[in-house]
């Protein structure tokens, strides 16, 4: 009986955590959204595919789905050279749009989970704050 209160009370924990995660993830989705519009929709497009063989696609990138420390890199300081995105080589310059830590990684979780995309777990402020120039 007391085995049977334990492991109820587990999975409860359990299952109040993995629901705060996915809370701070589409909140943080959320932000990223409002972000992108404001700061990427021109170049990467609303729907994340890019202006072809000018601006790379964001949607089903493997760039972007293989480098996330360079991703993160290359929206926290802005990007420039070659880059080979879904078989296309791209070599042009995106300007650091200035944002701080939070405001990269809520635009990472956005593009990580949009237009099909699902790249992993979510962006960190931490794991931002680890990218250095």
């Amino acid at each position: 009986m007391k085995l049977g209160i334990i492991f109820c009370f587990g999975i409860l924990l359990l299952s109040s955590f993995i629901t705060d995660q996915n809370s701070d993830l589409e909140k943080s989705k959320a932000r990223g959204k409002e972000i992108y519009t404001d700061f990427c929709v021109t170049c990467h497009r609303a729907n994340g595919e890019g202006t072809a063989k000018i601006f790379p696609p964001l949607a089903k990138s493997d760039y972007l789905k293989n480098q996330q420390t360079e991703s993160i890199y290359a929206i926290k300081y802005g990007q420039k050279g070659k880059i080979t995105v879904n078989g296309t080589e791209y070599n042009g310059m995106m300007p650091a749009p200035g944002l701080d830590d939070e405001e990269v990684a809520d635009v990472m979780n956005y593009i990580n989970h949009s237009w099909g995309n699902d790249y992993g777990k979510m962006v960190t402020v931490d794991q931002v704050k680890a990218v250095k120039k």
